[in-house]
């Protein structure tokens, strides 16, 4: 047996406070998670916000059995994350406190690792990386990964502007002390992404901030659950309200504190987060959400000075924020969808203004994209159109490449190499294949690819693409799928071992070619069940 681990001085020890309302199916795992970092957790406050379900009664229950938790039920629900938050801040006695919602988990070792960090470099903020895992999949994608790939100490916030874009409260710890000397808390009541604003009055009072790259948190996203986080609940236009609204909050706070660099980089993060996310999406919603989010979007874009725009102003967000700008009413849709894309593409026509400058369409001249005429290559945003022809053993996908303004051309694009990633397990079907592209014809380059279907497992199947062109240079797009004729319907194929799997091409959400892969029986039996429902109905 392994000797217990030696008990934390009482000084380096940590409080976690755990909201939840109407989550009894996950919230004593958040809890758990949370004792189960070991002694350096003096404390886990687990505040229930009024909920309607037996969640209290879980709670209670687990501290009844351990106690090093404390339960404490608000007699009214608040509607938001920020009062029981507060509300857990209050009672906390720890030098340390961190915070952790109620369907996510703390993994092992991370309250250690951050008051290691916290404790080593005397700061009074540490962070470490969040990981976003989609259940039931269980695919897991690094929230800024930027941030956290080696350890770091920074005296002041100022000294890593990149900081404001890392807006959550739950993978970082704080010095208790530092939080009331400052009079740092949540906003009140029903007041969506309160983590932006905790996060702006944090950077504010320019602590010193340690950084680590150790797994701290764990965010489950369920998309499928009942009821919707605040940040996937984005089908109303209230939530972009709500979320521009957090923003200028934020963007005043560190300004009136005198961090006009952070102040800047918010509004860059802004352009380049928030606004690329949205607009991503706004194809998806009907006329009205798409003018209401249009109009509310120019007021807020109009706050900005000539200094937000001046920095990199062919930049996705910048260019999509310049267009909501000149133009009154939504256009453009299918286009900003891609150039809202990670990466981005910027999608033909390209027109030219009366002089020959590049701009974004004859309809919006004023709107220039002369700097993409000397950009590097590598950073520009191309444009390949993708359609998967198919068939039973191998299919083939035919890829086109566009020219932008003749940059494509003197570049000289030599081979596409062509990769297929499985969403779910992060695999992929081969090695990256290159394929050399066809001499240019109408300012089109051409490649075709065989897809081999036997290489491909149960899953959701992405395609990554990477130009090569002479001399070296390179740039990694993604390829917009073309609905061609037959080119997205759903098929039964013969899959490794002569078994027969059924493949559906499709468009995600941002326009890219993706590969949803079923088991034969099962995912045909499904289909026919699908088509047999329609027919009814």
């Amino acid at each position: 047996m392994h000797p217990p681990p030696p008990p934390t001085p009482p000084d380096r020890q940590v409080a976690v406070v755990v909201i939840g309302y109407d989550d009894a199916a996950h919230v004593t795992t958040a809890v758990r998670s949370a004792l189960a970092q070991g002694p350096v957790v003096r404390e886990v406050i687990a505040v229930d916000d009024c909920s309607t379900d037996d969640s209290a009664a879980r709670l209670a229950a687990l501290a009844a059995g351990e106690p090093r938790v404390r339960v404490v039920r608000r007699l009214v629900n608040s509607g938001g994350c920020g009062s029981p938050r507060n509300t857990g801040l209050d009672r906390v006695s720890a030098p340390y406190v961190m915070f952790l919602d109620s369907d996510d988990v703390l993994p092992p070792g991370a309250a250690r690792a951050l008051l290691t960090a916290a404790d080593g470099a005397g700061a009074q903020v540490a962070g470490g990386l969040c990981v976003r895992r989609e259940l039931p999949e269980g695919r897991e994608v690094p929230w800024e990964p930027s941030l956290y790939a080696a350890p770091a100490v920074f005296e002041s916030p100022a000294q890593r502007p990149r900081l404001v874009h890392d807006t959550l409260c739950v993978n970082k710890l704080y010095r208790t002390d530092f939080l009331r000397a400052h009079g740092i808390r949540f906003p009140e009541g029903r007041f969506p992404y309160e983590d932006f604003v905790f996060t702006a009055r944090v950077l504010a009072a320019r602590p010193r901030v340690a950084l680590v790259p150790d797994r701290v948190y764990v965010w489950h996203v369920r998309r499928a659950a009942g009821r919707l986080s605040i940040s996937l609940d984005r089908a109303d236009v209230s939530n972009w309200r709500a979320r521009t609204e957090a923003s200028r909050l934020a963007h005043e706070i560190l300004l009136g504190s005198g961090q006009k660099e952070l102040a800047r980089a918010a509004r860059a993060k802004f352009l380049d987060h928030e606004l690329r996310m949205y607009a991503r999406e706004l194809g998806l919603r009907d006329a009205s959400y798409q003018r209401a989010w249009w109009a509310h979007t120019r007021a807020y874009l109009a706050e900005y000075d000539a200094s937000d725009w001046a920095h990199n102003p062919t930049a996705p967000g910048r260019l999509i924020g310049r267009i909501v700008l000149a133009s009154p009413e939504p256009l453009d849709l299918p286009r900003l969808r891609d150039l809202a894309s990670r990466p981005a593409r910027l999608l033909p026509p390209y027109a030219r203004a009366a002089d020959g400058t590049p701009v974004w369409s004859a309809g919006l001249p004023q709107v220039t994209l002369e700097p993409l005429l000397t950009r590097p290559v590598d950073v520009l945003p191309l444009a390949v159109d993708a359609e998967l022809r198919p068939g039973a053993r191998t299919a083939v996908l035919r890829l086109r490449l566009h020219e932008m303004y003749g940059r494509v051309a003197r570049a000289g694009p030599e081979a596409l190499e062509v990769e297929w990633r499985c969403r779910e397990t992060g695999h992929t079907a081969g090695p990256p294949a290159p394929v050399r592209l066809a001499e240019p014809d109408g300012g089109t380059w051409r490649a075709e690819s065989p897809v081999r279907w036997a290489a491909f497992g149960a899953g959701t199947w992405d395609l990554r693409l990477r130009v090569r062109f002479r001399e070296g240079a390179d740039r990694e797009v993604t390829a917009r799928a073309l609905a061609g004729t037959g080119a997205l319907r759903r098929r039964a194929v013969l899959g490794a071992g002569h078994t027969v799997v059924l493949v559906q091409p499709y468009a995600t959400h941002s326009g890219a070619l993706a590969v949803r892969v079923a088991p034969g029986l099962r995912g045909v039996l499904s289909v026919v069940r699908g088509r047999l429902r329609r027919l009814l109905h």
